[in-house]
C-alpha cells in the first residue's frame, strides 16, 4: 500500500462529499454497475466510499468471501438487484432464490387476564373483566375491546383509548 495511493483514494472519497445526490447515485452506478433506487446521501455515500477503497486496496479474503457465501445459502431472506441475484445463485449452485414465509408471532397487549377495567359512563361505571381469551361484561363475552365499547357505547370507539389504557400501557 502506497502513500501516494492512499492521497488518491482519500482525494476521491473527499470528491464524493462534496457530490449531490444525484450524482452519488451515477457514481454508484459506475462504481457498482447496477443502478440504486435508494435517495439515501448518506448510505450512498459510504457505499461509494467503501467501493473505492475495495478496488483500490483490495476486497474481503478468499476465506471471508467464503464464509458470506455459506451465509447466503443458510439466509432465509431474498436479496435484491442484479449483483445479488448472481451471488445468490453462485451459492446456491443455481438454485434460485428461497423465500421463506415471515408470520410474526403475535403480540398481545392486552392486560393480564383477571384484571379488571373500570370506566365511569354516562352516570354509570363500565366494568370489565380481561380473561384468557377476550373480555367478559355484564355475563356476556367479547373478542376485543372495541367490541365491548361498541356494546356500551352503541358506536365505533377505540376500546384501549376507551378505557384509558393508551398505546403500550397496560
Amino acid at each position: 500500500m502506497s502513500a501516494a495511493k492512499e492521497k488518491t483514494v482519500a482525494a476521491q472519497v473527499m470528491a464524493l462529499q462534496q457530490m449531490t445526490t444525484g450524482e452519488l447515485r451515477e457514481e454508484y452506478t459506475k462504481l457498482f454497475g447496477d443502478a440504486t433506487r435508494t435517495g439515501n446521501r448518506v448510505w450512498l455515500f459510504r457505499a461509494c466510499a467503501w467501493r473505492l477503497q475495495e478496488i483500490a486496496f483490495g476486497g474481503l479474503s478468499e476465506r471471508a468471501k467464503q464464509r458470506a457465501k455459506e451465509l447466503v445459502r443458510e439466509c432465509d431472506v431474498r436479496p435484491r438487484g442484479k449483483k445479488a441475484d448472481a451471488i445468490m445463485q453462485e451459492a446456491t449452485g443455481g438454485g434460485g432464490k428461497r423465500v421463506v414465509a415471515f408470520r410474526p408471532a403475535p403480540v398481545s397487549n392486552a392486560p393480564p387476564p383477571g384484571t379488571v377495567l373500570t370506566r365511569p359512563y354516562k352516570g354509570q361505571e363500565i366494568r370489565v373483566r380481561v380473561l384468557d381469551e377476550g373480555f367478559e361484561y355484564e355475563g356476556q363475552s367479547y373478542r376485543s375491546l372495541t367490541a365491548v365499547a361498541r356494546a356500551v357505547t352503541g358506536s365505533h370507539w377505540n376500546g384501549r383509548a376507551f378505557f384509558g389504557l393508551g398505546k403500550g400501557k397496560a
